[in-house]
């Protein structure tokens, strides 16, 4: 069967085991996982547009209590949410107010907002000895790109990784998207285990009869036209969308206008994926964007964030409901999200050693190598 699969095809040209079952479970590989790759790649951490001036707001980047400030200028900065005096949180709530100065609620330490450096002691007097400009806030890097902020807790941190080039989403208005929609759930899953289901579609004829409908191709076990058997680039390009469907939506039907500047193959293609190991992908349709997070809580627990992003004339429209859109996907997510609980579930069985990767399954590998080899760096 496998002679059929042509050289162009990202299909696997052999059965590669997985990761074992330790990956998955075991709290000694998850503390390497944070240490690692979770101390030095790139978090999707929310959307700037979001975060109003003269606020700052309590994030968590791997294993680092992170402030996440926008100076009442619009500045923006990142640092660990740690006081230089006695380690006290300087973030107490998950979104608060704040000036110029950064202020320790324990004993008043005051730093600039805008580069960290130590302000004021309040009512300690330090001796001779003590030099302010060694007691600054410990900056966390931080980068926009199309409107999300991304953070790093490395001192160096690498490039983004993205399966596609940043560039896909350029003709997209993604900078002056907003959120319509927000749904949080915790999952009783590895943040593998999750990433690894969205990484293949051998289980959407089984788990996703809507979203196989939306996208026939999904029906056949594949992500797309290239990995199905046969394949050859001769083959003439088909729309992803089911005849008539122009977007991810109950109906179809875009939720408000079409974005101006797409390519036509963008608007056959019905969306674009770009994913953001490891913490976030996000999906562009016709009309709207959605992003979703992962944050690993423990070996077994993952928080899933899902937005939805409109423009604001889309938001506008009389009796516009945001919720109603989202539906689409909430459905495919919910269902993701059992699947992926359910896999947890018999990889946690003793009698499970590692599992045995099919060619369809070309992207998990490839995620699996990543994994391995970032767990090899340091911040």
């Amino acid at each position: 069967m496998e002679q059929m699969r042509h050289p162009q095809s990202p299909r696997l040209d052999h059965c590669p085991p997985s990761l074992p079952r330790e990956a998955y479970v075991a709290s000694d590989w998850h503390a390497r996982e944070m240490a690692t790759i979770f101390a030095r790649q790139w978090m999707l951490a929310g959307r700037l547009n979001d975060i109003a001036p003269g606020t700052m707001r309590r994030v968590q980047v791997g294993t680092a209590p992170v402030i996440l400030c926008r100076s009442p200028d619009g500045t923006l900065s990142a640092w660990h949410n740690t006081c230089r005096h006695r380690g006290s949180e300087l973030c107490v709530a998950d979104e608060q107010p704040m000036g110029k100065l950064i202020t320790c609620p324990y004993h008043a330490w005051a730093y600039a907002a805008s580069d960290g450096r130590l302000v004021s002691t309040a009512h300690a007097h330090p001796t001779d000895d003590f030099r302010a400009a060694d007691h600054g806030l410990m900056p966390v890097a931080h980068q926009v790109w199309n409107g999300f902020v991304l953070l790093s807790a490395a001192a160096s941190p690498p490039p983004i990784w993205s399966d596609v080039p940043l560039s896909t989403l350029d003709n997209w208005p993604m900078d002056s998207l907003v959120a319509g929609h927000r749904h949080e759930v915790e999952l009783a899953c590895n943040w593998k285990t999750f990433w690894e289901n969205y990484s293949e579609c051998l289980h959407c004829p089984g788990i996703h009869p809507e979203l196989c409908d939306m996208v026939p191709v999904y029906g056949t076990g594949v992500m797309g036209q290239t990995e199905a058997l046969g394949w050859t680039p001769d083959d003439p390009v088909r729309p992803n969308l089911k005849p008539g469907a122009q977007s991810w939506t109950l109906t179809g039907a875009p939720c408000g206008p079409v974005f101006p500047n797409l390519t036509e193959g963008e608007r056959l293609a019905g969306h674009a994926f770009v994913t953001l190991w490891p913490s976030a992908y996000v999906v562009a349709h016709v009309d709207y964007v959605r992003s979703v997070r992962l944050q690993p809580l423990s070996p077994t627990r993952t928080r899933l964030i899902a937005e939805w992003h409109f423009p604001p004339e889309t938001l506008a429209q009389p009796g516009f409901d945001a919720a109603g859109v989202a539906a689409f996907a909430k459905i495919v997510l919910a269902q993701d999200g059992a699947a992926a609980e359910m896999n947890q579930r018999g990889i946690a069985s003793p009698a499970f050693r590692r599992g045995t990767l099919m060619p369809e399954e070309y992207e998990i590998h490839r995620f699996e190598e990543w994994v391995l080899k970032e767990m090899e760096m340091r911040p």
